[in-house]
């Protein structure tokens, strides 16, 4: 069964893009991430292990936006969909990075890229890694 937990327009100043003013000034980034897990577990269970901690989640894209800068924002979808696959139940994500600033000479709303990942993980995989705490500040 798949199941999907749902983080929408989480947002965070990045330094990514060609262009040498994008990586001096930033500019915001908005992130949406679909998870699929099982959450049968974790409703009969009502243990925060068995699913993905949101709030753990949300930690960690603001902290892949913040990290060094990238040239794409495919890069960046990339690196954001590598973190919620470590989480032991994400069966698989749907990462949307939007960059509303982007540099362009015309009118516009928004450009965005989505990807789609699986986990290359089995889910009843016990050696699988689980972010139960936030990311550590690296010095």
């Amino acid at each position: 069964m798949r199941d999907t937990i749902r983080l929408v327009g989480v947002r965070a100043r990045g330094h990514h893009g060609v262009f040498d003013h994008e990586r001096a000034d930033g500019q915001d980034f908005v992130v949406d991430v679909a998870v699929e897990v099982d959450a049968t577990a974790a409703s009969d269970s009502d243990d925060l292990a068995e699913t993905v901690h949101y709030g753990v989640l949300a930690e960690q894209v603001v902290a892949e936006i913040e990290r060094d800068p990238v040239d794409l924002i495919e890069t960046l979808a990339e690196r954001i969909a590598a973190a919620v696959l470590t989480h032991r139940a994400a069966l698989a994500t749907e990462v949307t990075v939007h960059k509303p600033q982007a540099p362009i000479t015309v009118p516009f709303t928004d450009v965005s890229i989505t990807i789609r990942r699986e986990s290359p993980v089995p889910t009843d995989d016990p050696t699988a890694d689980d972010e139960s705490e936030p990311l550590e500040e690296e010095e």
